[in-house]
């Protein structure tokens, strides 16, 4: 049974009242993906597969929080993707779990875990489908509400054929009526907590996904529209075709961003990350680098996602005669974590001194390496304005930038 969509505003007005958590399950080993490391660790367009899941998660709106099952092995991995996470949302994700020998165990455990927090809906997504899109996690949180437990299905393209055992004949089956199921499996949190406990307490321990276990506990698992870009990567083929489809979804944005400060007194300003010499400093909260304000703006006006005074307010103490730096490349690790990429930083200088020229290459380098971008990605340039305007008058200084950035598009209709 398909669900249908929710109409008009209903859907938000539900979820609102809802406390819903995602439990991402990470804790299988993935070796058939090949290298070195689990395929939830591997790198998608520079981005661990596992950190775009969770990205794609934190940036839908209804998933108030998130737990991520691990392998013990895998603590520091994993550490290091929750620190970037945490740079954002630092309350996002809960203390991470650690699985157990079969992906059901394991999804026990992260649930015992969700306990503590008592959630009214979860989403369980497997951290191999790092494409799942902000409309279908809002139609996984809607079934959930409305029915209890549902998963997301897409129609089998391909003929299907049952055999029978022991033999290599068997039986067409019609295909109009299958559907290949994916996740984000969408539940009451009490009742698939009470499925999974119950087939525990049975000994079943093999079933391959939530939607089983609660169907087998007596559970009506309804099926709603699911994804066919929310591909799962299983094999060393997959990444490679998922790096293809990922270039494929891919939009180009850009941004602009400006930013101005006054002179006043020092010995030095700050422009692109570089300390240049000069007869008075800016008056900042920050160190004042006008450049660097500038390209942040520029990224986050990329992202539609606010601005720097935004993420990083002036009345906050934490960030009196902060390094821009840290504003630059917070701003760029938000565009890897909507799984996107900068790819290209272009700005204009605006003063009559000091001169930015001698100064051109160590400000580029210093760009590209707070950004992670090739130098040959980052243009600077430098201009008067005639002596016209509080420029002209060397009563202070100016920058304008623009990013260009890549992001993935959600074609779906974020109301269906």
């Amino acid at each position: 049974m398909a669900t249908p969509a929710p109409a008009g505003n209903l859907a938000p007005t539900i979820k609102e009242a809802q406390k819903t958590a995602a439990l991402i399950v990470a804790a299988g080993r993935g070796l058939r993906a090949g290298g070195d490391v689990p395929k939830q660790y591997q790198l998608l367009d520079g981005v661990a597969v596992l950190e775009r899941a969770i990205g794609a998660l934190r940036q839908a709106s209804g998933v108030r929080y998130a737990i991520v099952v691990i392998h013990p092995d895998d603590k520091e991995r994993y550490e290091a993707i929750a620190a970037n996470i945490a740079g954002d949302s630092p309350d996002f994700l809960l203390p991470p779990a650690f699985g157990g020998a079969t992906r059901q165990a394991s999804v026990r455990a992260g649930l015992e875990a969700l306990k503590e927090t008592a959630p009214d809906i979860v989403l369980i997504h497997d951290a191999a489908r790092p494409f799942v899109s902000p409309s279908l996690i809002e139609r996984a949180i809607y079934a959930a509400i409305t029915y209890g437990a549902a998963v997301p299905g897409v129609p089998v393209t391909d003929t299907i054929r049952r055999l029978g055992a022991g033999t290599l004949c068997g039986e067409t089956l019609p295909r109009d009526a299958l559907r290949a199921i994916q996740t984000p499996q969408a539940f009451s949190f009490a009742r698939i907590c009470e499925a999974h406990e119950r087939a525990a307490e049975n000994g079943l321990n093999n079933f391959t996904d939530d939607g089983g276990v609660a169907e087998w506990a007596g559970l009506a698992v309804h099926v709603f529209d699911g994804d066919t870009r929310n591909m799962k990567l299983s094999i060393a083929s997959d990444l490679s075709r998922a790096a293809r489809s990922n270039d494929a979804r891919m939009e180009t944005r850009s941004g602009l961003g400006y930013d101005v400060h006054s002179f006043g007194d020092g010995i030095f300003v700050m422009l692109g990350g570089v300390k240049i010499a000069h007869d008075q400093g800016v008056i900042a909260h920050s160190d004042g680098d006008v450049l660097l304000h500038a390209l942040t703006d520029a990224v986050l006006g990329a992202l539609a996602d606010g601005d720097i005074g935004a993420h990083f307010p002036p009345t906050d103490e934490r960030w009196r005669n902060a390094a821009s730096s840290v504003f630059l490349s917070a701003a760029a690790a938000r565009v890897s974590r909507r799984g996107g990429r900068i790819l290209h930083l272009d700005a204009t200088v605006v003063c009559e001194a000091p001169r930015l020229g001698p100064h051109r290459d160590a400000i580029r380098a210093r760009i590209a390496e707070i950004s992670g971008l090739e130098v040959g990605r980052v243009s600077i340039k430098a201009t008067t304005s005639e002596r016209l305007g509080f420029t002209g008058r060397g009563e202070g200084i100016a920058a304008q930038a623009i990013a260009t950035i890549e992001l993935p598009r959600d074609d779906s209709d974020r109301s269906a």
